[in-house]
């Protein structure tokens, strides 16, 4: 479901590659709507009907804190976008096909509710003894991790397969504090990826993220990486829920072919700084993002499009 130009760039240089860089955003903007909002829903639902619980986890006690979470987005997204929500008393009409929303369907934890309401996944941090933990999420596009593998872990655990992230680094250790230190002002930070397919469900487990890093095969077949590739940028949000001190974190893909770079209107800037950032990529990043077999290709891509 590639956009005509990308939303967001962040290859540009405006952000880097394995760093935190945590931005304030204004709560205007928390929740991005955009034409593919009805086609995101309804791949939300096929993937919920094949995968069913493998797409939403959380723990017993944070019953409070969904409710907490689907109760502000019943406020906002109306009052943000009047022309695609419209709420009566305690049902959501989304968009013009009718897609409506039961926010009081019972049975269904809030949480997976508020998650049918929007294309961003969602994701409840909660703080314990040993830090902050992911205690509740509903994760329909998982980029390249496993829900059942990180739920319930603390962040520390959570980045051991990043690169300088995992325990005890200096990036470890500003998470946490920087979490501690949220109170009502919201963040937005940034994470960009290459695939060779538009698909938006791209779990990946530590045994197949292993295997992958090892045979280091190729992922991106025929001599033009370009036509090839697609572009797939991570936009996360950070907000403290007032109520019940948790973090709410809200994860939004959205994917771009990378030829679309050449319709951009500063292509050749926007197109040399992603092959820069690409080429920086040590060996350990280049594995993690699963890009060692082809980045010399994708690199030479982008300065292709840089130059024409």
């Amino acid at each position: 479901m590639p956009a005509l130009l990308p939303a967001h760039t962040p290859y540009d240089g405006s952000s880097k590659p394995f760093t935190i860089g945590l931005k304030p955003l204004d709560p205007a903007g928390w929740i991005e709507v955009d034409g593919h909002l009805e086609a995101c829903l309804a791949e939300k639902d096929r993937l919920e009907a094949e995968h069913g619980d493998a797409l939403f986890a959380a723990e017993p006690e944070t019953g409070n804190a969904q409710r907490e979470v689907l109760a502000l987005l019943a406020v906002h997204l109306p009052q943000r976008f009047p022309e695609i929500y419209r709420r009566a008393g305690d049902t959501m009409q989304v968009g013009a096909s009718g897609r409506t929303v039961d926010l009081a369907e019972s049975g269904v934890p809030p949480l997976k509710i508020a998650a049918r309401l929007v294309q961003e996944d969602l994701v409840l941090m909660r703080r314990d003894e040993r830090g902050w933990r992911l205690a509740a999420a509903s994760l329909s596009f998982a980029s390249s991790w496993s829900l059942a593998e990180k739920f319930g872990k603390p962040l520390r655990d959570i980045h051991g397969p990043v690169p300088q992230f995992g325990p005890g680094t200096r990036s470890d250790d500003l998470i946490e504090r920087m979490f501690d230190k949220l109170q009502g002002q919201l963040v937005e930070r940034f994470n960009w990826s290459l695939q060779p397919d538009a698909v938006l469900y791209k779990p990946l487990s530590s045994m197949q993220r292993t295997d992958r890093a090892e045979k280091a095969i190729s992922r991106f077949p025929g001599i033009d990486a370009a036509a090839a590739a697609f572009i797939r940028v991570e936009r996360q949000t950070l907000r403290k829920l007032p109520v019940s001190g948790d973090i709410l974190f809200t994860i939004r893909i959205h994917l771009d072919p990378m030829a679309a770079l050449r319709a951009h209107p500063d292509r050749a800037r926007t197109a040399a700084s992603f092959a820069g950032q690409l080429a920086a990529l040590d060996r350990a990043q280049l594995d993690y993002k699963g890009l060692a077999a082809d980045r010399d290709r994708l690199v030479a891509a982008l300065e292709a499009i840089a130059a024409a």
